[in-house]
Parts: C-alpha cells; structure tokens; sequence
C-alpha cells in the first residue's frame, strides 16, 4: 500500500448539521487516506455516517451541513496545475500586493508587544462578561430549552383539538411556560454583564493600572513598528504576492480583488500577531478562508506558474466544484429511478455531461456515449439511445448512471450503495461490471454499503464506522478474519450466512447514540457486551495491529484483559467463501 499515490486524504474531519435550533455532529474526527487504483468500502449501520462523510469529497451536503474541522486534500496533477498569463491589470495587482505586504512586514517587529496588549484586552473583556464557564452553562440551558420548546409545539400541532382539548391546553401551557424561563434566562444573562460592567467601571485601581500599562505597551509598539525590513523578508514577500495573484487568477475582476484584499487582510494579521509564514500550514490556513492555495514554481515570458493545494474541505467559490464534481469525483447512487430524469432521453443524459466537463462537438459527445452505453453491457446501444427511462429495466437503469458518472472519466467512483434497490442476481453483475471497468479506467472506488457480501466481493480494504467515527481499518481479509473491534465483531456475527439451523439470528442490541449529544468514551460501549469502565469514561485512541491495521478500541491496550472474539466468526473463511463465492 506504501508505493501507491494518495488520492484523497482526509484529515481530523468534523461535519456538523443545524437541525431545530441545535447542532448534530454527523462526522466526529475521521482521518483517512484514499490510495489510486484502490477499492475501499466504508460499512455501518444506517446513521454511522458513511453518506455524509463521502458526499463531503464532491461537495453535496445538505444546506444546513458544514465542515467545521479538518482537511480533504485531493491530489490531482491536472487539476492543480495552475497557469496565470499576467495582463496590464495583474501586473498592476501585483505590484500593489507587493507594496502592502511590505509594508504590514513592520508589524513583525511589533508582534511581541501586540499579544502583550491583546492579552490585556481580553483580561478586561473577561471581567466585562460571563466567564467561559457561567456563559458555557447558560447556553447550554437556553439551547435545551428551545429544542424541548420546539419539540412539544411541534407535536402540540398534531394534538386533535376537538377529543384533546385538555392535553391541548396542558401542552400551550408548557410552552408559555418555557418561553418565561427562557426570556429569564436572557434577562439574567444582561443583568448579570451589566452588573460585570458596572463594578469594573468603579474598581478605579483596575481602570487606573490598565490605562497605564496600555498607554506603555503602545508607545512601546510604534517604536518597534519603525524598523526597516530586510532583503530577506522582501524575496518572501515577492513569493507571497504571486502566490496571491496565482490563486485569484481564475476569478473575474470584481471577484479577483476581492479576494486579493481579504487575502491581505489575513497576512497583515498574521504578522502581526508573529505568525511565521514560511511555515506552509500557517500560509495554507489562510489561503483557506478565501481560496485554493498556489504554490508558486516558476514564470516564463509573463506567465506565473503553480501548483494548486486542493483542499475540498474550503471551497468557497461554488464553479469550483463543477470542475470536480462529474469531472473528478462521480457518484453513483442506490436508486436509479431517482438518479435518472424521467422526461429526459437516456442519450441526452449522458451527452450533456460530456458537454458539460469536455471540450467536444455533440457528435464526439454522441459517439462517446454509445461507447459507454456498450462498455456497460447495454445491447443495442444505437437503437436504445433515445429511449426514455421507463423502458429500461432496474439494472439497465442502473447500467446507465454507471455510465454517466464514467463518462468523464474521473479518478474517484463513489458507490452508495448502487445494488440495494436491484435483485440478487443483478446485484451481481453490477459489481463485476463496475469492477471490470475498474481495470480499465484506473478509477479508485470507494464503495459505501451495509451487506458485508459485498465487501467481501469488491473492497481491497474496509473501513468500518460507527457513530461518526471510524472504529477499524483494514484490509478486507485483516477485517473479516482477524477483526479486533467489538462492533465489527457484532456486524460479522449479524450475517445470516453464519446462523446454524434452528437458532435464532443474532442481532446487536440497542440503538446508535444520539449525535446531537457530546459522547462520553467509547460511543459503542452502551451496547458492547465486552465493556470496560474504561470505554464509558474516555475515548479510545487508534491502536495499531499490523502496518495496515487499525482498531480503535481499548481491548487492545496491553492492560486491558485478554478477550476473544465470539464463537460465530471463529474460523469463518470457510462460510465466507460459499456464501459469497469470494
């Protein structure tokens, strides 16, 4: 695994939802790495988190998703090479990058004394407000408040009035009560930073000595500030300015110095506050909050030259993602009866996406299809083409999404769950399809799924999840031979491939936690019948087991007690291997 290229990788990844007025932590701290040619499935129960961690990758969350954490990094050469030919007015934007950056250099000097003086004005907007603690408390209670709020009037709205007059008005009641004591709340709050405000406002010895030493501390900074930069901060000044004009360059003008002047904005601050920007992280944290980082190689002949740091977690120009969604990353998804436009031609389907991310004529658009139309086994592809859904069969359907999210030839196939709305035995052939044509486009899958068949016939390597979080790591045969998380445990023993005649199969009791709450140690440990103290106090770290092993559970800390796994999926390889004719 160590040679091959890495494609994608995810670090520290959170993604939060807004839902009734509080947040939901689908994705809690996923790090991954996705390798080129490689088939990698992710598996959990419905609500582990495998749909929203991969629509992340292509840009599809839902309005009231986000990414508050982490990183996705795609390394893609022909995307990341970035070329701006430098006009009149880039030249002119340059040269004014390079004269502010030299200029905001100065405050380098000053960057002690500047967090000198930014720590005193937080100790005194500390005393002015609640403490971190007291405000942490009363939004907590306010938060709840107004979810248990809208909770009951939503049910209150499907209360009969006319038989339930009484539950009616008990719940009104309830809900005029919790307005009251959430208005106290907010009453309390101001109160209680009015009467902060006031006492810091008579404590004449604070406001005295605070004065002081600020009055020092800034006489201090513009003495500093006056220092004259050097030859060297000048070169890495020049760097930084075409790297600005290299990340900008794809944008239109009004955009372009937009962008440009919130760029500024975040180096002036960084220096000063002594941020060392040849650091990349610090410089790649900044470029974020606006744009893709460039990194500045070369120039020829009035051209700057770059590679680009594709990081999908800050995309904050939407037509970014139409040169890598379709183009880079395609998606195939469970139900073609809804992936596919019911008044729209299969052909005009397939040839609209060409148009839309190649540069061809609706002829070679034309003739690509059919191409991909026989690539996926449909038989009289010319005759079919301009046949509307409904005349195709669910695998045939199915067959032509393929082709569609193929059709730009992307390095990244995601397949959620493509076979669970087709029968068993066009299941089949739709994993050998997309498996053959694997060997022939080079594309890496990452195949989501809840049927362990399935990953035991297309996955190189499994990735297990539960809760938002990823429990285990490994290659297909480590994870169904040699699994050593109990939930994987619990998934392996749930195949009915495994249950012997007249036994009852088994089932993991219990239901996932609720992601709306902050989980306390191991999130499975209120269903694990091999509990520790330990996994309902702390969270476990990933252990590792072998170079391509990994399972984060505390059965494999070397104090733990030795634990086996269960009976059923002893000595599996066997069942596996006529169950799913591996």
């Amino acid at each position: 695994m160590e040679e091959k290229k890495v494609l994608l990788s995810v670090k520290d990844l959170h993604v939060k939802f807004h839902v009734r007025g509080r947040t939901l932590t689908a994705i809690r701290g996923i790090s991954l790495d996705f390798y080129e040619g490689e088939s990698i499935a992710i598996v959990g129960e419905s609500g582990s988190g495998k749909s929203v961690f991969t629509k992340t990758f292509a840009g599809m969350l839902d309005s009231n998703g986000f990414i508050s954490e982490g990183s996705i990094l795609f390394n893609d050469e022909e995307l990341a090479d970035t070329k701006v030919r430098m006009t009149a007015v880039d030249r002119k934007l340059l040269a004014r990058c390079e004269r502010d950056l030299n200029a905001y250099s100065k405050l380098e000097f000053g960057a002690k004394t500047q967090l000198e003086i930014d720590a005193l004005e937080a100790e005194k907007a500390a005393k002015l407000s609640l403490s971190p603690e007291e405000e942490k408390a009363l939004t907590e209670h306010i938060d709840d408040l107004v979810y248990k709020r809208t909770e009951l009037f939503n049910v209150r709205q499907t209360v009969d009035t006319k038989n339930e007059k009484a539950r009616y008005k008990k719940m009104g009641e309830d809900i005029k009560a919790m307005d009251q004591e959430i208005k106290a709340l907010q009453k309390k709050r101001e109160d209680t930073i009015a009467a902060h405000k006031k006492a810091v406002e008579a404590d004449e010895t604070f406001q005295k000595n605070y004065n002081h030493k600020m009055q020092e501390l800034k006489a201090q900074y513009e003495k500093e500030i006056q220092a004259e930069i050097t030859e060297e901060t000048r070169q890495r000044n020049e760097i930084l300015a075409k790297e600005i004009i290299l990340s900008v360059g794809r944008f239109d003008l009004r955009r372009k110095v937009s962008c440009m002047g919130k760029l500024l904005k975040g180096f002036k601050s960084a220096m000063k506050h002594g941020k060392d920007l040849n650091n990349d992280e610090i410089r790649n944290a900044i470029f974020d909050d606006v744009t893709f980082r460039v990194v500045y190689q070369d120039e020829e002949e009035g051209t700057l030259h770059g590679q680009c740091i594709l990081n999908l977690a800050k995309v904050n120009f939407p037509k970014d993602w139409t040169k890598i969604r379709g183009g880079k990353i395609a998606t195939v998804f469970q139900d073609p009866m809804t992936s596919l436009n019911p008044i729209i031609t299969i052909g005009k389907q397939i040839t609209s996406v060409i148009l839309q991310h190649q540069n061809c004529s609706e002829l070679e658009a034309r003739a690509r299809a059919l191409e991909l139309m026989k690539k996926v086994g449909i038989p009289n592809a010319e005759a079919r083409f301009d046949d509307y859904p409904f005349q195709y069969s669910g695998g045939m359907r199915q067959r032509i999404v393929i082709a569609i999210a193929l059709s730009c030839q992307p390095k990244i196939l995601i397949c959620d769950e493509p076979t669970t709305a087709l029968d068993v035995t066009i299941q089949a052939q739709i994993l050998k399809l997309i498996k053959d044509l694997q060997k022939e486009f080079k594309y890496t899958i990452i195949f989501i799924t809840h049927d362990l068949g399935v990953v035991a016939n297309v996955a190189d390597r499994v990735a297990v999840l539960y809760g938002g979080q990823m429990v285990e790591l490994g290659t297909c045969e480590e994870v169904f031979y040699d699994p050593r998380h109990p939930y994987t445990w619990a998934l392996l023993s749930s195949l009915p491939q495994l249950a012997q005649r007249n036994t009852e199969l088994y089932s993991i009791t219990g239901t996932p936690p609720s992601l709306y709450n902050k989980i306390v140690g191991d999130a499975f440990a209120p269903r694990n019948p091999y509990c520790l103290k330990i996994d309902t106090l702390k969270e476990p770290p990933m252990f590792q087991v072998t170079d391509t092993h990994f399972a984060k559970t505390w059965l494999l800390d070397p104090r733990a007690p030795k634990v086996e796994k269960p009976e059923i999926i002893h000595n599996i390889h066997e069942k596996l291997v006529e169950a799913f004719n591996i």
